[in-house]
């Protein structure tokens, strides 16, 4: 076998439907469309959401809830990977590009450095934010928690 043979498994390639090409293809007149109404025009496009003029779903529903849109999302970077990237990496300056490069956030994250896992390394880390508990346990072993 070479590419010059090559093909699809038999039965698993069928003809495409040819609507609209007349009467001779099976399919003339109104090609599947029906008769008169917005559905058998050209150009008909329907609007997201419309159920046949049943009242739709997203206005049958009430609205309830609140959004801040003074909230900000952080991304959590626990201390214990904190610990992993030093031992991995041979590193002991923390700061955005360093967690950026590891993927462990993308460029336009803000950095919350959370307290779940054990540190036994003196890091200084840079990040937007630090829980009480990580931020304990980055100065207990003699390391710097800086806010960015």
């Amino acid at each position: 076998m070479d590419l010059s043979n090559l093909k699809p498994a038999k039965g698993s390639v069928k003809n495409k439907k040819r609507i609209g090409r007349g009467q001779g293809s099976g399919r003339g007149g109104t090609s599947t469309r029906g008769h008169k109404g917005a559905q058998s025009r050209s150009g008909f496009k329907r609007k997201s959401g419309f159920e046949g003029g049943q009242m739709p779903l997203f206005r049958r529903v009430p609205k309830f809830g609140f959004k801040n849109i003074n909230r900000k999302e952080y991304q959590g970077v626990n201390i214990d990977t904190l610990q992993q990237l030093a031992d991995d990496k041979k590193i002991t300056v923390i700061d955005q590009n360093v967690l950026i490069e590891s993927g462990l956030v993308s460029k336009n994250d803000l950095i919350k450095i959370l307290g779940r896992g054990e540190l036994k390394a003196k890091l200084e880390v840079s990040a937007h934010a630090f829980t009480k508990s990580a931020k304990e346990a980055i100065e207990a072993q003699g390391g710097k928690a800086t806010l960015i």
